[in-house]
């Protein structure tokens, strides 16, 4: 990225690199209160229009899992033992509530093992359905009431219709702003990395979203006159929870620039907006069951998931695939297999790759995408 007058891009970066941000303390010196979540079926809406910080829960930082390891099984995923481990640390001590889910048996764990703990921040569990469709939005709806219900029970407040109806036309709008960045990347000569991407992202799950939209607005209108570099390999990501810049700078260091994904907080998200023109709490169950792109963790859902990955490939002129899994993690493990076979009826060149959390193969991972990379400019 050439240099910008704009700061937002050393904003975001200070934002994501710890967990406790300087916006999450200026928020909280304010007087303001913070609810952390895991996922990204966890309707920040709801929370913002409480006027609410919501915050995505990350394990950014953390040093291991000596202690995290006492609390669980060895085949839990080292995203969740990480994870963890910074809240038995206190690093998660400024939340003011914690909304848990259903995401995973791993990922369950985090919440049986928080809840155990002495004054937890855990004030609700939400349940996602395991398959899509009308019945589904319909029980997603009902547990979107209940999460309702409970924050303004637990934060002594009121969520209007009216409140609700703002916040989405306000996170509406960062979708919006986070296509047009997207965009960016379709040049031949993409101005931003995956791994600034992926930055911008994230910091949009860890910031207030109306000073964010004002930031990723500035970004943008210098983004969209600044010219790129062109990269050996165009490079599609595909993954879940893949929450760290530092994977993608290990994944574009030998040549390759990841210049679109499919993953939670990256394409899949925005990938299109919430109606304002129903209620808002249908509106959400809406948008997350039936209208965005599904994760695999849904039932029965892999041709829309490919059909996206298709359309994706070919919008941003891709030369090659790489997914990526935590290891231990059942749920990618099959995706990975699936998304190979199709690949190759797509005569798409594909590298499948796995890491831990920390990233402790970081040499490998080099190597490995070093030759695909060189493979690619063969083709």
């Amino acid at each position: 990225m050439n240099t910008l007058k704009t700061n937002a891009m050393e904003i975001f970066k200070q934002a994501v690199s710890t967990l406790n941000n300087p916006e999450v303390q200026g928020w909280k010196q304010q007087g303001g209160k913070v609810v952390g979540y895991f996922y990204s079926y966890i309707p920040e809406e709801l929370i913002t229009a409480a006027g609410l910080l919501p915050y995505k829960i990350r394990g950014i930082g953390s040093p291991g899992a000596a202690m995290a390891d006492k609390y669980f099984t060895h085949n839990v995923c080292s995203l969740v033992r990480d994870t963890f481990e910074l809240v038995l640390k206190g690093e998660c001590d400024f939340l003011d509530g914690v909304i848990n889910f259903n995401g995973c048996d791993h990922i369950r764990r985090i919440s049986d093992n928080w809840q155990s703990l002495e004054n937890n921040p855990c004030f609700h569990f939400l349940v996602l359905p395991k398959k899509v469709g009308k019945e589904q939005t319909e029980r997603y709806r009902e547990e979107l009431v209940s999460l309702k219900a409970s924050i303004e029970k637990r934060f002594n407040l009121v969520i209007s219709e009216d409140k609700l109806k703002e916040a989405i036309r306000l996170h509406n709008k960062k979708r919006q702003l986070q296509r047009r960045l997207y965009e960016l990347k379709k040049r031949e000569n993409p101005p931003l990395s995956g791994a600034e991407t992926l930055t911008v992202m994230i910091a949009g799950t860890v910031m207030p979203v109306a000073r964010y939209n004002r930031l990723l607005a500035e970004l943008i209108d210098e983004l969209s006159i600044s010219e790129g570099k062109k990269p050996n390999a165009r490079l599609m990501l595909i993954g879940g929870e893949l929450d760290n810049p530092e994977l993608l700078k290990i994944l574009e260091s030998q040549g390759g620039m990841v210049v679109s994904d499919t993953m939670a907080l990256g394409a899949r998200e925005i990938a299109c907006d919430v109606s304002e023109t129903e209620d808002g709490l249908t509106a959400l169950a809406r948008y997350h069951m039936e209208d965005k792109p599904p994760c695999p963790r849904l039932y029965g859902t892999f041709q829309e998931r490919f059909d996206f990955i298709r359309k994706t490939a070919r919008e941003y002129q891709v030369d090659g695939v790489i997914s990526l899994r935590f290891l231990l993690c059942d749920i990618w493990g099959f995706e990975q297999n699936d998304i190979a076979e199709i690949l190759r009826t797509e005569k798409l060149p594909y590298l499948k790759l796995e890491t831990e959390y920390a990233l402790t193969n970081a040499g490998q991972l080099k190597t490995r995408v070093q030759a695909f990379v060189e493979t690619l400019g063969e083709v």
